[in-house]
């Protein structure tokens, strides 16, 4: 089993005989052994430990590692803006959620990006899966670099903030408070190294609204405050990717009169509060799909009319406007034979969550014990949520996803995870090869060079350090 540490000076430990520190700078002296063991061990002490300097360090030590050994983590700014001019096209970029196991599926990922040459990938979290999964952006960020290590990934790392999300509600009662969670959110995500951030404001259109461009006013007010917000932040020499979003998932098709609307009001107010930022990249539309599915009274997934046509035309309008499309959510519980029609209508992205979520908990491999004290934790935390409508199987379908963090160490500990993790492999080499992102590693790496960017110590491994 990986190590964790319980002090700093265990976490330095750790990182003999593979690697040292030589006046502040990690030097990675045994390569093989750094990828195999090694981050293992950090990644598992940034995610469990209990002190708080000791997770700093071990974070601090992945990030500086992604940094010397080529897996640093990047903005997609760039190859979107050569798909908004015509330079690429063809390909649909999956962006995974990583709920459970992050390290370990990060691995699996990027190590069957490497088999199939694909370099066009994003690995990320929503802000409410931060909650339930118990990761907050910094470990988020940790575990995915530090798969990318232990995979011997040698390119960009796209690590994306997914749907930073209005509530609704919080926003009708206090505005401005409900702005300053999404602020600090994009702060929080800026100072750990995320490089891609969602704005997810489309909660806010309201369409009892008399024309187009109010019901999209504060949706694009607010995602141009918080993009100039981010411009604000941006380390230097990196252009954040921004997303916008015109139609909340699971609601009502968008129409092309809204993503106009939206992107000139957005242009407008960009201009107003940061004259000659640059705005967002991409825009999230709603295209007939919902978040995890819908669930049948026998617990299956319902079919979806999925409308390529809106993403096909709204994807034109929206490179029209400089951006490199459409973006598609909600579709990891798609059937297998629709994933190849995204890249034929030109969708530039694709987010992929739930049934990754679902490969895990319904793998016949999966210990039937942990499966019956995951569903008794849904039925004890979580029955106050259920609907007057729901059978026991919607339920937990539903609600199990928030038992990944109270499982978190049993899920990451799992003794059977490597048949699952082989079945997970399965299936991201297919939707690499239905979503056409094989052998897209030499074009991401033409557009996109990524900025080293060394941190400093934290001052409890500067401590240990100098009494040493």
């Amino acid at each position: 089993m990986p190590a964790v540490a319980a002090s700093v000076t265990e976490v330095l430990a750790l990182l003999h005989p593979a690697g040292a520190l030589v006046q502040g700078r990690l030097v990675v002296t045994d390569e093989a052994t750094f990828r195999s063991q090694t981050i293992r061990d950090l990644a598992w002490t940034s995610a469990f430990a209990a002190d708080e300097a000791t997770v700093d360090a071990a974070r601090w030590i992945v990030w500086e590692a992604s940094q010397e050994l080529g897996a640093q983590s990047a903005s997609i700014q760039d190859l979107y803006l050569a798909r908004s001019r015509g330079e690429v096209h063809g390909f649909t970029v999956p962006a995974i959620n990583l709920r459970a196991q992050t390290f370990d599926m990060a691995r699996t990922i990027f190590e069957t990006a490497q088999a199939g040459g694909v370099g066009a990938l994003i690995l990320e979290l929503a802000r409410s899966e931060q909650t339930y999964t118990f990761q907050r952006p910094a470990e988020y960020a940790t575990s995915v670099l530090a798969g990318a290590i232990a995979a011997d990934w040698r390119h960009p790392v796209f690590i994306q903030g997914d749907h930073y999300q209005f509530n609704a509600v919080k926003y009708k009662a206090d505005p401005e408070n409900m702005t300053e969670e999404i602020r600090a959110a994009c702060r929080q995500a800026l100072a750990v190294g995320y490089r891609n951030i969602d704005i997810d404001s489309s909660t806010l259109v309201d369409l009892s609204q008399p024309n187009v461009d109010l019901e999209q006013r504060q949706n694009y007010q607010r995602a141009a405050e918080l993009t100039a917000l981010i411009r604000e932040l941006e380390p230097a020499g990196i252009t954040i990717s921004v997303g916008g979003e015109i139609g909340e998932v699971g609601k009502q098709n968008s129409t092309e009169p809204e993503l106009r609307a939206y992107l000139d009001g957005f242009r407008t107010e960009l201009e107003r509060r940061r004259p000659g930022a640059v705005g967002i990249s991409k825009v999230s539309l709603q295209t007939g799909t919902s978040h995890g599915g819908v669930p049948l009274p026998d617990g299956s997934i319902a079919a979806v009319k999925l409308d390529f046509e809106v993403i096909r035309r709204l994807g034109e309008v929206a490179r029209e406007n400089g951006l490199a499309g459409a973006v598609q959510h909600g579709a990891s519980t798609l059937p297998d034979e629709l994933f190849h029609h995204f890249p034929a209508v030109e969708t530039a992205e694709i987010h992929l969550a739930t049934g990754f979520q679902n490969a895990l908990f319904d793998n016949p491999a999966f210990p039937a014990e942990l499966s019956q004290a995951i569903d008794g934790w849904c039925w004890a935390k979580a029955a106050d949520e259920r609907k007057p409508d729901q059978t026991d199987e919607q339920f937990v379908y539903t609600s199990r996803k928030k038992a990944i963090g109270p499982f978190k160490r049993e899920l990451w500990d799992l003794p059977v995870k490597d048949q699952i993790l082989a079945d997970q492999a399965a299936k991201i080499a297919f939707l690499f090869k239905e979503l056409a992102v094989l052998q897209t590693r030499e074009m991401v790496d033409r557009y996109i060079k990524p900025v080293i960017h060394h941190r400093d110590a934290p001052a409890a491994v500067r401590e240990v350090l100098a009494r040493a």
